[in-house]
């Protein structure tokens, strides 16, 4: 017990830079490997977070730009949707380390003064960024869908109070928009949040093996041999934060259908198995 509490002290905070620099390189234990991967959670917790909350003002953002009448509106939205949904996230990955690390070293010269641009070939910046634009586009069309299915009762009833322009959207079209798209929105996040694996077996290198969950699954996998140890560990983690995920999301439907009559409908997780 004392040598599991010793080993959570040395590698809890590992794949932030803090405690032992080293990995174990032998007689691998189940505390060393629950602890590590654990601690390599922290970047995945990191990167679903940031991406969903940055991703989800990008996505109506882009919703309302393809539901308008504006050509020069809609048009860059819709292909900016097309070109992150119609390829694979890994892809957007390499290209997007591939595309930063041509930037130059010195920084880019902008009236006179020096941006540096080192810092977004790292996968706390870089990654992110990559991950903010695809969840962004595919919760785009999930909001645009819904923004073409508001019932035309409420609009014309929101017409005869006098309502109009910003208030009729803030008051009317985004909340039932957004009790529309929540459900199909809530598995989006949850599998930005499963996507978070792909970072680091992309372009993104890991600083000095700081690495997230799935990173350090697979160097227990590597050096062990065994990868039905690592895997079912990660796995667990997984599980245990989608089921926190899907709580959290579940508040915030029943907080968007508070004002109708009976309890919310419960959200269930409906994963995609071809994205």
């Amino acid at each position: 017990m004392n040598q599991c509490l010793q080993t959570i002290q040395d590698y809890g905070l590992r794949a932030l830079g803090l405690g032992e620099r080293l990995l174990p390189r032998s007689e691998f234990t189940l505390c060393e490997q629950v602890t590590l991967i654990g601690s390599g959670l922290i970047w995945n917790v990191y990167f679903a977070g940031l991406a969903v909350f940055f991703g989800f003002f990008l996505a109506n953002a882009l919703a309302v730009a393809k539901a308008s009448r504006n050509g020069w509106l809609r048009k860059p939205a819709e292909w900016f949707i097309f070109l992150f949904r119609g390829s694979p996230l890994f892809i957007q990955f390499f290209l997007a380390y591939e595309i930063l690390v041509q930037l130059p070293r010195a920084g880019i010269d902008v009236l006179g003064i020096t941006i540096q641009t080192s810092w977004m070939t790292r996968a706390w910046a870089g990654a992110l960024l990559v991950l903010i634009l695809n969840t962004a586009a595919y919760s785009a069309e999930i909001f645009h869908g819904a923004l073409r299915n508001l019932p035309k009762g409420e609009l014309e009833a929101a017409e005869a109070y006098g309502m109009a322009g910003w208030t009729r959207w803030r008051r009317v079209v985004w909340p039932h928009a957004m009790r529309l798209a929540w459900p199909a929105y809530t598995n989006e996040a949850i599998f930005l949040f499963h996507a978070t694996t792909l970072v680091f077996f992309s372009g993104f290198p890991a600083f000095q093996q700081r690495g997230d969950a799935l990173y350090y699954a697979n160097y227990f996998a590597d050096k062990t041999f065994n990868p039905f140890v690592a895997y079912p560990i990660v796995a667990g983690y997984f599980v245990l934060l989608t089921l926190g995920l899907i709580a959290l999301f579940g508040l915030v439907n029943r907080r968007l259908n508070r004002h109708l009559p009976g309890a919310a409908k419960k959200i269930r997780y409906r994963p995609n198995l071809i994205r």
